[in-house]
């Protein structure tokens, strides 16, 4: 069986994933640190969001691979484990703009596609549902309010001790689900097949729950 689930930045997706990847005893693949490693690629190559005709080219060099490190998934560019690196506002905006890049879209997928041939995986992004595996058994969109995505990524930063300001949290998350979706190349929409759950009133053990009935 694999399982899907899509949905806008900070709807939990990832820290879901995991739970019911652990309760099916499936592979979880997080997609968006895969798009992340090459938005932190794309940066360490000297690009920004504004070098949008370089990103085709540059991305063709990039090394990325999943493995799994005392029982954590860890996302590689060439033999680094960049698992510390990808989380920043930085490599959010690029990985933002980056994602929409039809040549990093397409290198990226085809490794994702690959994982969910030979082994059940729930695997989490944008696009899985609609374009990564859209014969997925299971297909789940997990979304949110804006405002409480925005204060679920201002407590995980000021946690990590990073300075931030909640209401700047919340213009970035609007403005990323803006680009996410009406971009050109897979957006960011529900499938047809797709079961919606709004987890602003739900704590991650019921959405994870909620996944796991449908899987029953």
């Amino acid at each position: 069986m694999n399982v899907a689930i899509d949905g806008p930045a900070g709807a939990g997706k990832s820290t879901i994933a995991k739970i019911v990847a652990a309760k099916l005893g499936s592979i979880y693949v997080d997609t968006g640190a895969m798009y992340r490693a090459m938005a932190l690629y794309l940066i360490r190559q000297g690009l920004t969001p504004s070098d949008e005709d370089k990103f085709s080219e540059t991305c063709k060099g990039a090394k990325i691979s999943l493995r799994h490190e005392d029982g954590v998934q860890a996302v590689f560019i060439e033999d680094e484990n960049v698992n510390a690196y990808i989380r920043t506002p930085e490599v959010s905006n690029m990985a933002s703009v980056s994602s929409k890049n039809a040549d990093v879209r397409e290198k990226l997928v085809s490794m994702q596609q690959e994982l969910a041939k030979t082994t059940p995986v729930v695997m989490d992004g944008r696009d899985i549902g609609t374009k990564v595996l859209p014969d997925a058994e299971v297909k789940v969109y997990l979304t949110a309010s804006v405002e409480c995505r925005a204060k679920r990524r201002y407590d995980e930063m000021m946690a990590k001790g990073e300075a931030c300001d909640l209401k700047k949290v919340e213009e970035e998350i609007a403005d990323r689900d803006y680009r996410d979706m009406h971009r050109e190349n897979s957006p960011l929409m529900q499938a047809e097949d797709a079961v919606l759950i709004d987890s602003t009133e739900l704590t991650i053990e019921q959405v994870a729950d909620e996944i796991l009935k449908l899987c029953n």
